[in-house]
């Protein structure tokens, strides 16, 4: 569905010496250098996939998702996407996917919302029986019938979000493209934004990549992710293997019977022969609450325990496999080796 091959946008920006003499050597002798915005990434997205492309900010996500959808035309390398170059027959193209960018609105600001819908139909060129029809479906499972007469802009952000979606949607689109969909809304509204989506994805095959901050909306809706920083493809594969080759951090969290003698506990000095880096044991304490982060391949899980448990009388404890933002964390940090983060499909 999806092929990026050797993807490149490069920006030229100019850069300004110091004092007013540098920024009149700048009106005339400007000095500029290459900003490598995206630098090389291939990968590929199959019919039907959800996948999570996720990254810090100024990773080049954005500039990545602008080129897929057409606003961007890249420096080098190639996207096609169901056959087609996004960045020719664009008014074809456009007609084959959906966008949402959780910061910008598609929705005119002044008209009901069901208004908005039916001037995206004629823009669209949807007929009548195919309009109702998806109208039905998308009120089904995003639930717009409670203000679908309601100005755009008196809808609060969570009903906007449903709205913008559905917008994107209304075409049925054959793949979506959702830049922060869920940021800024509570709980439940995310919870029905991510039922959402993999309902649509389920019922009509629609393909989706998704960029997000939220681990959640990751470890809930996509098997896959891409990950990138600096403008490279840092890993490429599924997450529970992601899991399963760099999740080696634990969490152990404990109630001490008698909060008066944690003290006693030095996992420093206990585990001093595994000369642990920084990183790979961290402890924190609440009251008698103990939370000891700790690096497996350095302290085994056994040790650990029978450390803590011979050490003071423990009321409660629970061992926890490390979170995907953690294991994101240590990879994003270098702990990771770049030449082993791609795990083949």
């Amino acid at each position: 569905m999806i092929q990026v091959n050797d993807l490149q946008k490069y920006f030229k920006k100019t850069v300004k010496q110091p004092g007013l003499m540098g920024s009149v050597k700048s009106l005339f002798r400007p000095h500029t250098e290459i900003v490598k915005a995206v630098d090389g990434i291939s990968f590929h997205v199959d019919r039907g996939e959800i996948l999570g492309f996720i990254g810090p900010n100024g990773a080049g996500k954005s500039t990545v998702i602008k080129m897929l959808t057409g606003i961007l035309t890249p420096t080098g390398g190639s996207c096609i996407i169901n056959g087609q170059n996004p960045q020719k027959n664009r008014k074809r193209y456009v007609k084959e996917i959906g966008v949402v960018f959780g910061q910008k609105t598609q929705l005119w600001w002044d008209l009901p919302l069901g208004e908005t819908y039916t001037v995206l139909k004629e823009i669209y060129e949807i007929d009548d029986a195919r309009y109702k029809k998806q109208m039905a479906f998308l009120d089904e499972v995003l639930e717009l019938q409670s203000f679908i007469n309601t100005p755009v802009r008196t809808l609060s952000l969570g009903q906007r979000m449903r709205a913008d979606i559905a917008a994107s949607l209304l075409h049925n689109p054959k793949v979506l493209f959702l830049d922060e969909p869920t940021i800024g809304l509570d709980v439940v509204v995310k919870d029905n934004i991510r039922r959402a989506v993999t309902y649509i994805n389920q019922q009509e095959g629609t393909t989706v990549i998704l960029t997000t901050h939220d681990l959640d909306d990751i470890s809930m809706l996509c098997k896959r992710i891409v990950m990138i920083d600096h403008g490279r493809k840092v890993y490429d594969g599924s997450l529970h293997d992601l899991k399963q080759k760099y999740g080696q951090m634990r969490e152990l969290v404990f109630e001490a019977a008698d909060a008066a003698m944690l003290p006693a506990l030095d996992y420093a000095g206990a585990f001093a022969d595994c000369a642990p880096e920084e990183g790979d044991l961290t402890v924190k304490t609440e009251g008698a609450m103990v939370t000891v982060d700790f690096n497996t391949d350095k302290i085994p899980v056994e040790r650990m325990l029978h450390y803590t448990l011979a050490t003071l009388h423990v009321k409660d404890v629970n061992l926890k496999d490390a979170d995907i933002e953690e294991i994101i964390r240590r990879l994003y940090k270098g702990e990771v080796g770049e030449e082993n983060a791609d795990i083949p499909q």
